[in-house]
């Protein structure tokens, strides 16, 4: 099948699938999944392997990351940060050694565990501020508070995938032949490169294209500055997302911000929704026809565990019992990240193919379920709160 027909059968699959979700409150992370999976090997077979798109696809997380650095201000952290850090961090940690505990007991070799552990730990930051946001919610308690654990999450996303690689059995000699020691220190160079030229020239660079007044010139120019990012990260064995997390942290404060996130956004968006296609082309459905028990027990488990942290954290942190109950429901799903960071875990050789499906399965129904979730929880807040009828002999 050649190219053109590929992307028209993807463009028609997110087209039709995807706004079908939006209109029932699925979210669209959760359309493309499905439109993959209608589309690849588990469903028609339309598109039988995906490797010819996978690394065009992969460069929609590496403008995310660009972009989320952009919006990440460091007064804005500094204001919010007792429930960024706080909250946000201790979810995280606490997640992790929980679900990375469970599974060393059940003799999961310790790396591994880590790794699933810190995936699973995260939430899908498209789906609960979506969601928050379509019912009002942003603006209460547990809105905030879930708006603060997601910034965390969004950047604790960024060392985590740098650390995958080194969890890796051939950690100790990487970039070829190097030393670990040498390596390291060519990372770190590539690093304080990245930084003092982000410092020093993209702002003066930005002026100049900027004087132009050509409008496509400055989106080449944003899409330069985070592809040339990417590359020297790349080069250095590093994962591209940091260096395009980094560019565009040095540009937070910039006042071209809002003009780099305006030019960035349509093709992330794009290219963003093209990698959950892909994602959901290697769904493997037929694990829940083979194995429904043991996927409903994974995904129950997962939900359970997130929703019981979260809920107990929350409540540590001052919150009533009704805004830690609505704070563990918005944010107990699986996230995209976990795509992300399994992906990575599996080419570093410290997860197995086998073990990515199994999880890639488990956090896209944990997202299914949650719009569900959610309607039960409004239900049995609804029904508590409504004041029982006086009975009358």
């Amino acid at each position: 099948m050649d190219l053109l027909a590929q992307a028209a059968i993807f463009f028609a699959a997110a087209v039709f699938v995807v706004p079908l979700f939006k209109r029932f409150g699925l979210g669209a992370v959760l359309g493309y999944l499905i439109a993959g999976a209608a589309i690849g090997p588990s469903g028609l077979a339309l598109i039988p392997e995906s490797e010819n798109v996978v690394h065009v696809a992969e460069f929609g997380v590496v403008l995310l990351l660009f972009v989320i650095g952009l919006e990440l201000q460091p007064q804005r952290l500094w204001t919010m940060r007792n429930t960024v850090f706080g909250l946000g961090g201790m979810q995280v940690l606490t997640t992790a050694a929980v679900i990375g505990a469970l599974l060393a007991a059940f003799d999961v070799a310790i790396e591994t565990a880590a790794v699933i552990g810190l995936g699973l730990a995260l939430s899908s930051t498209a789906f609960a501020l979506q969601f928050l946001a379509e019912r009002g919610e942003l603006t209460t308690r547990h809105g905030r508070a879930a708006f603060a654990v997601l910034l965390f999450q969004d950047v604790a996303a960024i060392p985590i995938l740098a650390l995958v690689p080194l969890m890796s059995a051939n950690a100790t000699v990487t970039d070829g032949n190097l030393p670990a020691w040498l390596a390291i220190a060519k990372v770190t160079g590539v690093i304080v490169l990245v930084v003092v030229g982000g410092t020093y020239l993209l702002r003066p660079l930005l002026r100049v294209i900027a004087g132009t007044r050509v409008p496509e010139l400055f989106t080449a120019a944003a899409l330069l500055i985070v592809t040339a990012t990417a590359l020297l990260m790349s080069l250095a064995g590093v994962s591209m997302a940091l260096g395009a997390f980094i560019a565009g942290m040095l540009l937070a404060n910039s006042e071209y911000r809002h003009e780099l996130e305006a030019n960035i956004e349509p093709f992330k968006g794009l290219l963003l929704g093209l990698f959950f296609i892909t994602v959901g082309m290697g769904l493997n459905l037929g694990l829940l026809t083979e194995r429904p028990v043991e996927m409903a027990l994974y995904v129950l488990a997962l939900l359970g565990i997130k929703a019981a942290v979260v809920y107990l954290l929350a409540r540590g942190w001052s919150m009533t019992p009704r805004s830690a109950k609505d704070l563990a429901v918005s944010i107990s799903q699986g996230g995209e990240f976990a795509f992300v960071i399994f992906a990575t875990a599996v080419a570093a050789g410290v997860l197995t193919p086998a073990a990515e499906e199994i999880l890639i399965l488990v956090v896209s129904l944990s997202m299914a379920l949650s719009p569900l979730i959610a309607l039960s929880n409004d239900a049995l807040t609804s029904r508590l709160s409504t004041p029982a009828r006086p009975v009358f002999d």
